[in-house]
């Protein structure tokens, strides 16, 4: 049954899914806000540009779901927040998940959920938190019928790049995103790899279940069209997009021309020239 929820999350035709993450301020990390500082405002403007999802927090999935009509982007809602993006990572360290979560995703009518599953340098015990996490949310997530995402983070060291920039170690992405799967994944939020022709190794770690690629850090849209079109080419389901959409100068654009590349097959420069 929880296809039922899928079939709404992924495009029927090319069988692939665009979500736009819009969740970092449950984080309270410094600098997450940039792009979001009005919620309503950036959630009606992606609305409007159409991807397929829009992932949101409990607080925030009212400016969406609120919204009238059945074209709407579906809801992904986030499940859990963390403590561990700065800089440094603190002496009390947190992964913590929302009460009654699947409840709480039903409720807001979710296509989906999302769940972390952080692996960082020195933080063995956060990691532990997000199994234990993942764990209960599994029980609920088959009770319901709702589909679960883990988001396997392979973090670099905070001290060289804050926690939330992109590893890109082929050997650490494809492991978490096995254990992902192991652990009950209906669908793979997971880091890109630095090679990204070696994509199609997380690809098969995670057998049938759906792998979609997350952005990271904001790059140039020459960047990151050149790195979605490799990352489709190997085989990955969709996208999971943040920072290069909601700090975009044009974020209509940039979405357009992601929509087009993923579901449509469209080139590089054909997808530039749609950014504007």
């Amino acid at each position: 049954m929880k296809s039922y929820r899928l079939n709404r999350l992924f495009n029927a035709q090319s069988g692939r899914c665009f979500d736009v993450a819009v969740d970092h301020g449950f984080f309270n990390q410094p600098g997450f806000l940039t792009g979001i500082e009005d919620i309503r405002k950036t959630v009606a403007t992606l609305v409007a540009a159409g991807p397929d999802a829009i992932q949101l927090t409990t607080g925030q999935a009212r400016h969406l779901q609120d919204l009238p009509g059945h074209q709407k982007p579906r809801l992904v809602l986030r499940m859990d927040t963390a403590n561990v993006y700065g800089e440094s990572l603190p002496a009390n360290r947190y992964s913590s998940m929302i009460e009654e979560a699947i409840l709480q995703a039903v409720r807001l009518d979710a296509a989906c959920v999302c769940v972390n599953l952080f692996q960082i340098p020195g933080a063995p015990d956060v990691t532990e938190r997000c199994i234990e996490n993942i764990h209960r949310l599994k029980v609920q997530s088959d009770h319901y019928a709702m589909p679960m995402m883990v988001e396997p983070l392979v973090f670099r060291p905070n001290s060289e790049a804050g926690g939330y920039m992109v590893d890109g170690d082929e050997t650490k992405i494809v492991h978490l995103v096995r254990q992902a799967v192991e652990l009950g994944a209906d669908v793979i939020k997971a880091d890109p790899t630095s090679d990204v022709d070696r994509y199609h190794k997380v690809i098969e770690a995670a057998a049938d279940i759906p792998v979609l690629v997350r952005g990271g850090g904001r790059v140039s849209d020459e960047e990151i069209l050149t790195r979605t079109q490799g990352l489709m080419q190997q085989g990955a389901r969709g996208i999971v997009y943040g920072r290069n959409i909601i700090q975009h100068p044009n974020p209509a654009g940039i979405v357009r021309a992601l929509m087009a590349m993923v579901h449509e097959g469209a080139g590089i420069d054909e997808s530039l020239a749609m950014i504007g």
